[in-house]
Parts: structure tokens; C-alpha cells; sequence
């Protein structure tokens, strides 16, 4: 299925949980199935599919929100004891950037989820998947200009929190 690696890649990002990504991966690719005829030809099929994912994601969200937190505990002490092995070379997942964000430092990872979901999803649906303003801007279901204001102050939050770090390791010159 075409762009399958993308709705996981933004999926993942959005949940936090590969179990939940592919859940909500497959949620979309049935709403998609379910609602073909809802398609405009001649629009961006991509935009179409993640407009879909992140309307699924909100949904979902918002009904696990009204109800209790479940907790699964099983598998939990092998999972306790297990570590990732030092010889084996790291590959993200062919179309899934969302594995880069796993090789950043912990400041960056956490900067980049301490932006405003807008600003989070704008920044990494153009920086790590490579997406034009305009499917952004689709996808989100804004005007492209709204687009480029939310890149543009999502960059300088980034810009701004990482400035020190940046600083520490000579990626810029202090001040």
C-alpha cells in the first residue's frame, strides 16, 4: 500500500506507541476505504490520508480522555531485562523518519516535543517528511500561510531552546 510507511511514521509520532501507531494506521487506511467517494480527484491522496489519521488520532484522544488509564503489565519483567545490542547498526525503516528522532540527543527529542502540537507537527511533517507547505497545509486542514508562521515560530522555539546546547558542542559560536 502506497504511503502505509508515512501514516506510521506520523502515527508513531502522534502516539508515542508503535502498538497505537499501527492501530491508528490501519483505522485510517479503513476510514479511507470507507469513505473513498468522499475523495476530491485532482487533490493530494497524502493529505487526504493524514487529514484522516490526525481527525482518527483526535477522536481517539478524546474518548480515551473521558475514561479510566489502562495500564498492560504483561511481558513486564522481560521487558525489564532486556537491552539493545551495541553491535547491531542502527536502520531506520524505509519512508518512517520518525525512527531519526530515536538517534537525537535527549535535549533535542525533548525540545522538539515540548512545542506546541501545531508547531511539533508542522516542523516535523516538513523537516522529517519532507512535505511541502502545501500538503502541510492540507493535512492540517489550514491556510498555507498559517503553515509557514507555524514553521517559522515552531523553528525559532526550537531555535531558542537549543541554543545552549548547540553553543556547548560548537555548532555555534558564543556569544
Amino acid at each position: 500500500m502506497e504511503h502505509v510507511d508515512l501514516l506510521y511514521a506520523v502515527a508513531l509520532r502522534l502516539t508515542r506507541n508503535h502498538a497505537d501507531a499501527e492501530d491508528l494506521t490501519q483505522n485510517t487506511f479503513v476510514k479511507a476505504l470507507r469513505f473513498h467517494d468522499k475523495f476530491k480527484p485532482g487533490t493530494y491522496i497524502k493529505a487526504w490520508l493524514l487529514t484522516i489519521l490526525r481527525n482518527t488520532f483526535i477522536n481517539e484522544y478524546r474518548r480515551r480522555s473521558r475514561r479510566p488509564l489502562e495500564v498492560e503489565l504483561s511481558g513486564l519483567e522481560v521487558a525489564r531485562g532486556t537491552h539493545p545490542d551495541p553491535e547491531v547498526f542502527f536502520e531506520p525503516r524505509p519512508g518512517c523518519r520518525e525512527d531519526l528522532l530515536e538517534l537525537v540527543d535527549d535535549p533535542v527529542r525533548k525540545a522538539v516535543e515540548a512545542l506546541p502540537e501545531e508547531f511539533r507537527e508542522a516542523v516535523l511533517m516538513a523537516d522529517l517528511e519532507d512535505m511541502s507547505y502545501k500538503e502541510i497545509a492540507e493535512a492540517m486542514g489550514c491556510p498555507l500561510g498559517t503553515v509557514m508562521s507555524r514553521l517559522y515560530r515552531g523553528r525559532k522555539l526550537l531555535r531558542d531552546a537549543l541554543e545552549e546546547y548547540a553553543r556547548d558542542r560548537g555548532v555555534v559560536s558564543p556569544k
